[in-house]
C-alpha cells in the first residue's frame, strides 16, 4: 500500500515521513550531545528539548496529509481504522500503567514513550486490517 511507487499520495507520504524521521534522528542526537557536553539552560535548553518532538509532529502531519490526499477510500479507511486501534491500544496501556503507578507504585512511565507505543499499536493494527481485506 504505502510503499507503492505508482501511488502519488503514498510517494509523497513516504518522502515526508522519511524527511521527518531523518530530522528526528539528527535533532535527537544533537540534543543529547549538547545536553551531555554543555548542559544548556534557559530558552536554548527548551528549544533543544523540543526539536525531536517537532520532528515527530512532522511525522504525524505527514500521515494526516496522506489521508487527505489519498484518493482510494479503502486505503483511507484502513489508515483511519489503524489509527483508531493505535489510539485504543495506547490508551489501554497508559491508563493501566497509570493506575499501577498509583496503587502498586510501579515505576513511572516517561511521556516520551507514548508515541512509540502508539506507533507499535498502529503498525500492528494496520497489518491486521490489511489481512481483513485480502
Amino acid at each position: 500500500m504505502l510503499c507503492s511507487s505508482k501511488n502519488p499520495a503514498a510517494r509523497r507520504y513516504m518522502w515526508r515521513f522519511s524527511v521527518s524521521m531523518l530530522l528526528y534522528i539528527v535533532f535527537l542526537v544533537l540534543a543529547v550531545l549538547v545536553f551531555v557536553h554543555y548542559r544548556p539552560t534557559g530558552p536554548l535548553a527548551w528549544l533543544l528539548a523540543m526539536l525531536p518532538a517537532l520532528a515527530i509532529i512532522g511525522q504525524i502531519a505527514a500521515f494526516g496529509l496522506y489521508l487527505a490526499e489519498e484518493k482510494d477510500e479503502l486505503q483511507v479507511a484502513m489508515g483511519v481504522k489503524s489509527l483508531l486501534w493505535g489510539i485504543g491500544g495506547t490508551l489501554a496501556v497508559t491508563v493501566t500503567w497509570g493506575f499501577l503507578e498509583n496503587f502498586v507504585h510501579l515505576r513511572h512511565m516517561d511521556l516520551m514513550w507514548v508515541y512509540p507505543i502508539f506507533c507499535m499499536f498502529s503498525g500492528l493494527a494496520f497489518g491486521l486490517v490489511q489481512l481483513r481485506y485480502r
